[in-house]
């Protein structure tokens, strides 16, 4: 059917066999580093999108690299057309950027077929990532969040702080709002210890008197283990 268009440029693309075969080694490679990630989170709640994005990601920079082979016009049409694509995810943590980038790496070691390069480098970076997770240098110090709570006239504040000393391995207020009607708002970062009970302590915080609008967020610190 192509000899229909004589104009065509064909190209040296691998095998079907080739790419079926490099794309499940991409796909394998990258989900013991999503797996390592699992392993070494330890936030309040894994986000499993996190989970496929690291699984998958390294399919999609096979088959990009092995779409550019070694022409540069069609790296420079790559690169032009995803740079249409604007990725507005916001990730604070530089370890799962890392993690993100490690992914993406094998995909463009496989697609180049540096199967030695995906296959020792993924070792290598699983096996380090699990060695300093049971380091001091570990981000498995306690779950992260924020807690906010409103006190009439400010009263009690020093018993809301024993309960700190007592649930959390660390804290710092990060605001502090003074109202016209004599309340006043806090909003502090915490830490819990893994073996204390945040439910108990949110309980505890609320059965102060005066102790208003009390609540936990851990939405702002999931991705930040």
């Amino acid at each position: 059917m192509f000899e229909l268009f004589p104009d065509q440029p064909v190209y040296d693309y691998p095998t079907i066999l080739n790419v079926f075969y490099s794309l499940i080694w991409a796909f394998v490679l990258s989900s013991l580093i999503a797996i390592t990630h699992r392993l070494t989170f330890s936030g309040h709640q894994y986000p499993k999108n996190y989970f496929q994005g690291l699984a998958l990601g390294s399919i999609v920079a096979a088959m990009v690299m092995m779409a550019i082979g070694d022409s540069l016009a069609r790296g420079l049409g790559a690169f032009g057309a995803l740079a249409i694509i604007r990725f507005r995810t916001k990730i604070q943590d530089v370890r799962n950027i890392l993690f993100i980038f490690a992914s993406l790496s094998v995909g463009l070691a496989i697609g180049v077929f540096g199967y030695t390069i995906a296959f020792v480098g993924t070792i290598l970076f699983c096996t380090m990532a699990l060695i300093l997770h049971f380091t001091s240098f570990s981000t498995k110090g306690g779950v992260r969040g924020t807690l906010t709570f409103r006190l009439e006239d400010g009263r009690n504040h020093n018993r809301v702080v024993e309960l700190l000393d007592e649930y959390c391995s660390d804290y710092n207020d990060i605001e502090i709002t003074a109202r016209n009607s004599g309340r006043y708002d806090y909003e502090y970062f915490i830490e819990f210890n893994h073996e204390r009970d945040n439910t108990k302590f949110l309980q505890r915080i609320r059965a102060i008197e005066n102790t208003q609008r009390v609540r936990i967020s851990f939405k702002d610190y999931q991705e930040n283990n």
